[in-house]
């Protein structure tokens, strides 16, 4: 139980996104869960934004995060699409206004430059090796990628759905109902 809930803690994740062999891909599992139950096993974590220009991943509950693609999304008009700049302001944001510190999510953001990590807590991450996860299964999802990444000549998008699936294999929270978005870089 949470604080601000006061019921049963509800996870939506796992996001993964890769960066490679001239493409950017984002994927993410279809599990939502509330407590010890399975709520929704095929959710839409992942979706194009601005103009289908950037992707975009969400991790957390999942009203906040449908919050968070409309903010981002509305950065990104107003910095005329330029990722690292509306990051940074959904950042400063999300850091200082009452009602968006509440909000309880991740995002993964990339476009054809860049792959970004935005958290509530203003940090806005570039992560090496053009890997990025996050969620309950994130961890996982992250280590498998990296691994398939140095030891493989898989794609980019066959790199992110295997990692989910081994991810889905470890984690509780995490399904193999996987969702992508591409990018050509």
């Amino acid at each position: 139980m949470t604080a601000r809930t006061r019921g049963p803690r509800l996870r939506a994740t796992t996001i993964v996104s890769v960066r490679h062999k001239g493409r950017v891909v984002m994927a993410g599992d279809g599990q939502v869960s509330v407590g010890q139950t399975i709520m929704k096993t095929n959710a839409r974590k992942v979706r194009r934004l601005y103009q289908d220009r950037v992707l975009a991943g969400f991790a957390g509950a999942g009203a906040d995060a449908l919050t968070l693609f409309e903010r981002f999304e509305a950065k990104l008009g107003q910095v005329s699409g330029n990722l690292r700049r509306a990051a940074v302001e959904l950042a400063k944001d999300w850091r200082t206004d009452r009602a968006m510190r509440r909000l309880e999510a991740l995002l993964i953001v990339a476009d054809a430059q860049d792959l970004l990590v935005i958290s509530g807590n203003g940090d806005v991450i570039e992560p090496d090796g053009g890997v990025a996860a996050i969620g309950s299964g994130g961890a996982y999802a992250l280590a498998a990628a990296r691994a398939l990444l140095d030891a493989t000549e898989l794609s980019a998008r066959d790199i992110a759905e295997r990692s989910l699936r081994i991810a889905a294999e470890i984690c509780l929270y995490t399904n193999d109902q996987i969702s992508v978005e591409e990018l050509a870089l």
